[in-house]
C-alpha cells in the first residue's frame, strides 16, 4: 500500500510520516510534492500547521491543487489541521478561498465568547489536551472511547454548512467542530501524530479504513455547472 504525505512546505510532516510507518509497518510511506506521486498513492494525509493563506498559495506554487481534489473525491484521504479547514469554501483567516470539497466556512475563535465557566479569560490559539465528543459511530472512531483527549494547536476552526458532515466536537469554552466524515473523506482539527495511543489508534483505523468513493462533491459541481 502506497500512502502518501503531501508536502507543502509547511507543517509536522515527519511526525506524521513516523506515526503512520508505526501503524503501518508495511505501507509504503511517501512524503512528497509531486501530483504524480499522490494522483498513484491508495491514500492521502494532507497534514499542517500554520496560516491559511500560506496553505493555499504553496500548495497552488507546488501544482498541487488538481491532485488534491482529485484524491478528496476518489480515495481514502485524511486531512489533518490545516488538511481540515482548506476542504471548505472560505477562510476567515486571510479572507481566502478554500477548495470548496465541503460547504462552509472556517472561524476565527471570538474574543468576547473566550471566557470559561468561572469567567477566566481563555487563550487564543487553542492550545493543549480537549476531549473530543463523538458525533456517531464512524470507522476512524473504532477502538476510541468517545471524549478521548487529543491534541489541539489552532486559532481557526470549521463551521460546516452541513451537520450531516460533523464528525465530533470539542469544548473550547463552547462547542466547535473538530472532526468531519463523508464518504472517503475524514479530517481532524486536532493532531493525531501528537495525541499519543489515541491519535496513533485513528491513523491505524484510516490504514485499515475502505470507504466507498464519495461521489457528493463531484454532484455538487454537476448541480453548480447545470
Amino acid at each position: 500500500m502506497d500512502i502518501a504525505v503531501i508536502d507543502y512546505g509547511m507543517g509536522n510532516l515527519r511526525s506524521v510520516s513516523k506515526a503512520i510507518e508505526y501503524v503501518a509497518p508495511g505501507a509504503r510511506v511517501t512524503v512528497t510534492s509531486d501530483p504524480v506521486q499522490v494522483l498513484q498513492a491508495a491514500r492521502v494525509v494532507f497534514p499542517g500547521q500554520g496560516a491559511m493563506p500560506d496553505c493555499m498559495r504553496e500548495m497552488d506554487s507546488r501544482g498541487l491543487r488538481p491532485a488534491v481534489l482529485e484524491a478528496a473525491y476518489s480515495k481514502p484521504f485524511l486531512g489533518i489541521c490545516i488538511g481540515l479547514q482548506m476542504l471548505f469554501d472560505h477562510s476567515d483567516e486571510g479572507d481566502v478561498a478554500g477548495l470548496g470539497v465541503l460547504p462552509g466556512r472556517v472561524r476565527r475563535f471570538a474574543p468576547e465568547a473566550m471566557v470559561d465557566a468561572t469567567g477566566a479569560r481563555l487563550k487564543v490559539p487553542h492550545m493543549g489536551w480537549n476531549r473530543v465528543a463523538q458525533a456517531g459511530a464512524h470507522p476512524l472512531w473504532q477502538g476510541i472511547e468517545d471524549q478521548s483527549r487529543f491534541y489541539f494547536v489552532h486559532s481557526y476552526y470549521a463551521q460546516p454548512a452541513l451537520p450531516q458532515l460533523v464528525a465530533g466536537t470539542t469544548a473550547y469554552p463552547g462547542p466547535f467542530t473538530c472532526a468531519i466524515a463523508c464518504d472517503n473523506v475524514f479530517a481532524v482539527q486536532f493532531h493525531p501524530e501528537k495525541s499519543d495511543r489515541t491519535g496513533l489508534r485513528l491513523l491505524a483505523n484510516f490504514v485499515q479504513w475502505q470507504p466507498a468513493a464519495w461521489l457528493g462533491s463531484r454532484a455538487r459541481q454537476a448541480a453548480a455547472a447545470g
